[in-house]
């Protein structure tokens, strides 16, 4: 009789066991609800399920991103036109390192935001997922889709190697799948790579295919998807300088101009290049040498 009371002790506790774990994976499966008063940036967390806030963007202010002026007014009038409820183009952003890809994109949605406080709009957030997280895009949008905000969903330093298949979901939901992106999702991407793949990848596809055509159509394909391709070049000396200057201006730094010229064309020759990052980068140092602070 002991025995039995004994077995029969032991499944209740085990039915109670398998019980709390399957409300402790309900839980973490659940739809969890987006508190839009925390933040207006967020990444998405896909193994827990969640968009995780970030209060704090690292980002610098709209008018400091200099050299870029012609690309930066047309990636501004179709965010603008998104954000005010109205038809906009996805986006690819690409070309040369550290001249301002992802900066204009963060840079963009705290001016909109701003901009949108005095405007009958929608609120707009700014969502970041990994380009590992890529595969996961759909079930993203399946949560965006619910939200009352026009989102913004940005992806940096985007491509695809040889062996990832995720690109596909990419191209589904950007352009080809049935149910496709929702109205209220635009979707951003930056890249060192037009096409999104390596230029080695698409010679080796032509090289050893039967048709070489149609071996690399479905993966350079997936540019053409995007309806804004905006090139971001290497900028020339006077360019750079007028980044240097105009960062320099603004947070106060004192400092005259022959010198500022031959300390940031020293700064860019010992980094083999010019570029907004590299501007950055020597007002970092100067800012530091004059022991001021650019908070």
């Amino acid at each position: 009789m002991v025995e039995v009371t004994t077995v029969q002790a032991l499944e209740l506790i085990a039915s109670k066991l398998t019980n709390i774990e399957a409300r402790l994976a309900g839980v973490e499966m659940a739809e969890v609800e987006l508190d839009m008063s925390a933040a207006d940036a967020f990444i998405w967390q896909p193994e827990h399920n969640r968009l995780k806030p970030v209060p704090h963007v690292s980002r610098v202010p709209l008018a400091l991103l200099q050299g870029i002026d012609q690309v930066r007014e047309i990636i501004e009038d179709n965010t603008r036109r998104f954000a005010a409820g109205l038809p906009a183009n996805n986006a690819l952003l690409w070309g040369a390192r550290g001249m301002g890809k992802s900066s204009i994109v963060k840079a963009l949605h705290a001016s909109l935001v701003e901009e949108g406080k005095t405007q009958d709009w929608a609120p707009l957030l700014l969502i970041e997922i990994q380009r590992e997280d890529i595969s996961t895009l759909a079930k993203l949008l399946e949560k965006l889709d619910k939200i009352d905000a026009r989102c913004l969903l940005f992806c940096d330093d985007l491509s695809f190697d040889h062996d990832n298949e995720a690109y596909k979901s990419l191209k589904a939901v950007l352009d080809g799948g049935i149910a496709g992106r929702p109205e209220n999702v635009l979707f951003y991407a930056t890249s060192n790579r037009r096409h999104l793949m390596p230029r080695d990848m698409i010679d080796n596809e032509r090289s050893t295919a039967i048709n070489p055509g149609e071996a690399v159509e479905e993966k350079v394909s997936l540019s053409d998807r995007f309806g804004l391709w905006l090139g971001f070049h290497k900028c020339n000396q006077q360019d750079f300088l007028t980044m240097v200057r105009t960062y320099a201006d603004h947070f106060g730094l004192p400092i005259e101009d022959d010198q500022i010229r031959a300390e940031a064309l020293e700064w860019a020759t010992t980094r083999g290049g010019r570029s907004g990052r590299v501007a950055w980068q020597y007002i970092l140092d100067l800012a530091g040498k004059q022991g001021r602070s650019l908070a």
